[in-house]
């Protein structure tokens, strides 16, 4: 079934999007586990995890539509050099791809892609649940302190 070209833009901008943020976690929960903080470094590479889940069904779909994931692209992952920072970018990214999937529901519902519209919600939903838990992240260290909320995040 060949798709709307718009809604395949879409679907690779969304790939572009959720390969950069597998690196960017990965590389967190990476650094996470090298300073010590484990739990942390456990619950990041599983963010990581999700986004390999929505890559797949964004490559998925893409050739569903017979269209071509663009996968040979430069990826810019935001990556911190404190726990803090890497929270908080994070949370920008999290927020960047609520914003931007929820603009591609948009454009699916004008190609009436009601399939690649309920792909989208489903990540918004996703995207929303790592946003708040990423917003209470920052909570935690804002009430308890950094240096808690690391000793919290240690085996």
């Amino acid at each position: 079934m060949r798709g709307n070209d718009q809604v395949i833009a879409q679907l690779n901008a969304a790939l572009s999007a959720e390969l950069t943020a597998i690196v960017q976690y990965i590389v967190h929960a990476e650094m996470c586990t090298n300073w010590g903080y484990h739990r942390l470094g456990a619950s990041v590479k599983k963010q990581a995890i999700d986004e390999m889940r929505h890559a797949e069904g964004v490559i998925e779909r893409i050739l569903f539509l017979e269209g071509v994931p663009k996968v040979d692209l430069a990826l810019t992952p935001k990556i911190g050099m404190s726990v803090k920072q890497q929270i908080e970018n994070d949370l920008r990214g999290e927020l960047e791809a609520v914003r931007d999937y929820n603009a591609a529901v948009g454009v699916c519902v004008e190609a009436g892609d009601h399939a690649s519209r309920e792909l989208f919600e489903r990540m918004v939903k996703d995207e929303n649940e790592h946003t708040n838990h990423l917003e209470a992240q920052l909570h935690d260290v804002k009430e308890m302190g950094l240096e808690n909320y690391l000793a919290q995040q240690m085996r």
